[in-house]
């Protein structure tokens, strides 16, 4: 790191007394790892998330052949892998520091939903907890600073009221579904109704994007998106001023505004939308009582791995969905952060000598690494959605002072997302992961520094902005990004993909990796990390015939298996390959394009109708992919038809589809569910009589939606971890969920009436038929309550319902045990109220997953 940016973590920072939660604190804890003459079991089992040394030799990894996802490490090449933290909580994240000395993890204790950072040396010693090792606080990774003296985390305050341990609730504490146990957070009224976090400003919190961006296109024009409704929302105040006191567009200013908040934390007379001004207190709770967990919001530091420098405190969100600092700046004077919730998500890019608010920019959901700085920190690379419909590869040019002085296209592809962007650690080259209809396509692409160009005046231009330099449009300069991504390689197959049933999703896709290409084996790439130089790289793959694994892509050649990867034969016991899913495209009754992938029961005849299960995602953001599914072969090995359709707000489909559920859009999302059971039935062909629906999280609520606002489609339905009031589930989710998902479903004060109607709980006279709900005891993003309440009320009314609660569990299900638990109760369920029976013998035995 440059001698500025280690000068940031040697001493108190003016701001860290505004921060909602301490600075996290060093805990040293004992060595966890496995033992070296352990036997290496390659039954199936996946390997994913992973993290290269600098010099690309060793990789570690995230793995579940012990049962539990947990921290190994291996060589690129040959010899075999290590347990590295044998601890029982689950592993999200990793990541190697580019100095090598230490290995980044985040882990959830007990299976729940709070996190904590910890990191570990190479060998397993140091073992040590970054963050998150205070009661009730929970932390997530950032990136490591590029000499590796220090990691970025996330600290996120504990709710009001809590400092237990996830899952656990203090004495005497109310159940987080009931409304009148929580508190209403400071300035939760205090918003417009157009602004999308709920809460008011504070001081110390990094300032939003407030205009859009002028974007220069592939063909040299220039487009600013002033109308669009997702940037009308977030643009909505004055943007925090360059150093000459004008906004980019050269408006003059004589402060920055946020809310009518000035960004010094002094209220700004300035009227809301409802007629109250910004500087008054806000009003208190509404006749309903309070409707949301009240939460100090989230920090985010640069940590010290050693301990010897104090945490330096870079950004402060005091109402925030989510805040990351996804780079910092060779010469340690920028760092860029992701925040915002979902669906408005920008890139911030703030100043380290004074924590200032730079430049803003909305940039795409997803992988949360949404971009980096050239190595002279002239440039960023950022993975953008602004003023279009599908992400592309932007490059904005910055001003010595982290200002934007032009945004350009760099990459884009017709119709597809860009959904990975990963810069090697020379910072000359990118991997590029394209998303075309489900299915990844790489490249690797040189990238150019940002040219000299400064405005006549000497502040920064803009093209098509009077006084800005004439620059070449991005097709006219060498080296530079212009040019869509290079297609895949001449001769390789295409994918199916069919509109009436019939089709196959394999084949060889392809990595332009420094003009070459390179096939990949398997359909879906979930993370590119680069190991060492030249193009190297590790990549995590998942596919429709194989558990995910990590393959080693050299300076040269074709992607080679990890030895410590399971084999494609492994992927399943004995006896069964696993079903290639069909792609379908058709139209909702509406006339919105609607596609899903369908997988037939082996052994039916072509013709020969099917008992069928609807798989609906979560997220919604969630997208259905072409990826080996335990769960599915499970059913499929019972009998059943899966169909897993993508219904409106689901991504991968462009902007305007991810948008089309927002308000009273859900209504046309639950009927879109019916319309997928109706092609089902003509296209699978799925029996009518004989149609069950299940899915997790937002599929879960989906399923509990469909079962009562189409009481006689289905004959049973699995809800997993699904919210069927959306009111109490904004009263008990995390304080963060909470102003992340007002966006999407509606604000639980001003929205009221609408949450209430979309609501399954207040439409439970409606159900017809049995239902099987699932949660994790520590879920705290959608808390069991729902699923209690709702198995409750239809038990009041008759409906045969039952309740499986697995111990040890948050949202996701990590433990094998237990998901092989959820798996054979589900695969009953369905064979009990569709065909009849139940407690066949399930695909998996006990020591398979």
């Amino acid at each position: 790191m440059a001698a500025e940016a280690r000068h940031q973590l040697t001493g108190p920072r003016r701001d860290e007394a505004d921060a909602p939660v301490a600075a996290p604190s060093t805990v040293l804890l004992a060595p966890a790892e496995g033992a070296r003459d352990e036997p290496v079991r390659f039954t199936a089992h996946g390997c994913w998330y992973p993290s290269a040394d600098p010099y690309g030799a060793q990789v570690a990894f995230v793995c579940d052949r012990g049962g539990v996802p947990q921290l190994w490490t291996g060589p690129v090449d040959g010899g075999e892998a290590h347990l590295l933290d044998a601890g029982p909580d689950p592993v999200s994240e990793v990541a190697w520091s580019p100095d090598g000395r230490w290995i980044a993890y985040t882990t959830r204790p007990g299976g729940g939903e709070h996190s904590r950072v910890l990191c570990v040396r190479p060998d397993g010693t140091g073992r040590r907890v970054l963050a998150g090792a205070e009661p009730g606080t929970s932390a997530y990774l950032g990136c490591w600073l590029h000499d590796g003296s220090a990691v970025a985390v996330t600290v996120a305050a504990p709710a009001e009221g809590t400092g237990h341990a996830p899952g656990e609730s203090a004495p005497g504490e109310a159940e987080p579904a009931d409304p009148s146990a929580v508190g209403l957070p400071a300035g939760w009224r205090d918003r417009d109704g157009r602004a999308v976090l709920l809460g008011g400003a504070h001081h110390g919190d990094v300032a939003p994007a407030v205009r859009p961006p002028t974007v220069l296109l592939p063909d040299g024009t220039a487009s600013r998106p002033a109308t669009h409704a997702r940037y009308d929302d977030l643009f909505t105040g004055a943007a925090v001023r360059p150093a000459d006191g004008a906004l980019l567009d050269g408006t003059a200013v004589d402060g920055a505004y946020r809310d009518g908040i000035l960004l010094d934390g002094t209220p700004s007379d300035t009227t809301r939308l409802d007629g109250t001004l910004t500087g008054t207190a806000p009003t208190g709770p509404g006749p309903e009582g309070p409707t949301v967990r009240a939460g100090n919001g989230l920090a985010a530091y640069l940590v010290d791995p050693d301990g010897v420098a104090a945490p330096a405190l870079v950004a402060v969100e005091r109402t925030a969905a989510t805040l990351r600092i996804c780079d910092v700046s060779r010469d340690g004077r920028l760092a860029v952060l992701r925040r915002g919730p979902r669906n408005r998500r920008e890139a911030v890019v703030v100043r380290l000598s004074d924590l200032g608010t730079a430049a803003a920019v909305p940039v795409a959901d997803g992988d949360p690494w949404i971009g980096a700085f050239s190595p002279d920190g002239r440039r960023l690379w950022l993975r953008s959605d602004v003023d279009r419909e599908f992400a592309a590869l932007l490059a904005a040019d910055l001003a010595p002072d982290g200002s934007v002085t032009r945004l350009s296209v760099a990459a884009e592809r017709d119709g597809v997302d860009l959904e990975l962007l990963t810069v090697d650690p020379e910072g000359r080259g990118a991997f590029l992961a394209w998303n075309d209809g489900g299915l990844s396509e790489l490249e690797f692409r040189p990238l150019a520094d940002a040219p000299d160009a400064l405005s006549a005046s000497g502040a920064p231009g803009l093209p098509g902005v009077p006084g800005a330099p004439e620059m070449p449009a991005p097709s006219d300069a060498p080296n530079d990004l212009a040019a869509p991504a290079t297609p895949a390689t001449p001769g390789a197959p295409d994918t199916p993909d069919v509109g009436e049933g019939t089709g196959d999703p394999n084949g060889p896709r392809s990595v332009v990796a420094a003009g070459r290409g390179v096939a990949l084996p398997h359909e879906v790439a979930t993370r590119v990390a680069p190991a060492g130089t030249g193009g190297a790289a590790v990549i995590a793959l998942s596919g429709s015939q194989r558990r995910p694994g990590v393959w080693w892509l050299p300076g040269a050649g074709e992607p080679l298996r990890t030895p410590w990867s399971s084999r494609d034969e492994e992927a399943v016991p004995p006896g069964r390959l696993p079903t290639r899913p069909v792609r379908h495209r058709f139209t909702a009754r509406d006339g919105t394009p609607l596609s899903g992938w369908y997988y037939r029961a082996p052994g039916r005849g072509p013709h020969r109708p099917a008992p069928c299960v609807i798989h609906l995602h979560g997220g919604p953001e969630e997208q259905e992919r072409p990826v080996l599914d335990p769960l599915y072969h499970e059913l499929l090995g019972r009998g059943f038809d899966v169909f897993a359709p993508d219904v409106r707000g689901s991504s991968g489909h462009g902007r305007t589809f991810v948008d089309a559920d927002l308000g009273t859009g859900r209504f046309a999302a639950i009927q879109d569910v019916a319309d997928c059971a109706a092609h089902a039935v003509l296209a699978g062909p799925a029996d009518p009589a004989r149609l069950g629906v299940m899915g997790r999280s937002y599929g879960g609520y989906l399923v509990m939606a469909s079962l009562v606002w189409h009481p006689e489609l289905f004959r049973t339905g699995v809800a997993v971890c699904g919210m069927s009031d959306l009111q109490t589930f904004f009263a008990g989710t995390e304080p963060w969920i909470a102003e992340s998902a007002a966006h999407k479903y509606g604000h639980p004060e001003r929205d009221r009436e609408l949450l209430r109607s979309l609501s399954p709980l207040h439409r439970i006279d409606a159900l017809r038929v049995p239902v099987l709900a699932v949660h994790g005891e520590h879920d705290t993003n959608v808390p069991p309550g729902e699923s209690e309440q709702f198995v409750r009320a239809a038990r009041d009314r008759g409906i045969p319902a039952e309740l499986l609660t697995l111990r040890d569990e948050g949202h996701d299900f990590q433990r094998a045990d237990n998901r092989r638990h959820f798996r054979r109760t589900a695969a009953d369920w369905l064979e009990r109220h569709l065909v009849g029976g139940g407690g066949g013998t399930a695909p998996f035995g006990h020591g398979e997953e």
